[in-house]
């Protein structure tokens, strides 16, 4: 059985939270947890919260063994762009993009 936990809009881009991603997929829920604790990225943090999510979604809704958890799929989609602009020379402007994305970890018990 699978279990995911979803993170909505996160001040992130996407291919920042990608990075991070790539490092724990695939790994228990354990060993995850304390890779996470211990990167110094932004997306660290945000990711560990989803993944806490996770495992309290499958501990308390489906009765899983949070001990035998691993994340077996893990991605970032990209959210809505926040467009904002910032004054350049002779009357112009430059487009800021400020960059958000939907960030999904999915644990599953290992048999």
């Amino acid at each position: 059985m699978e279990v995911k936990a979803v993170a909505k809009t996160v001040r992130l881009s996407a291919r920042k939270a990608r990075l991070v991603l790539d490092e724990v997929r695939g790994k228990d829920v354990e060993q995850a947890t304390a890779l996470l604790r211990y990167t110094p990225n932004k997306g660290a943090a945000i990711i560990g919260k989803v993944l806490k999510s996770a495992v309290a979604n499958a501990t308390n809704n489906h009765n899983l063994n949070a001990d035998k958890l691993f994340i077996k799929a893990c991605y970032a989609d990209e959210g809505v762009t926040m467009k904002r602009f910032r004054p350049r020379a002779k009357g112009s402007a430059a487009p800021i993009l400020k960059r958000t994305s939907h960030i999904t970890v999915v644990v599953a018990e290992r048999v």
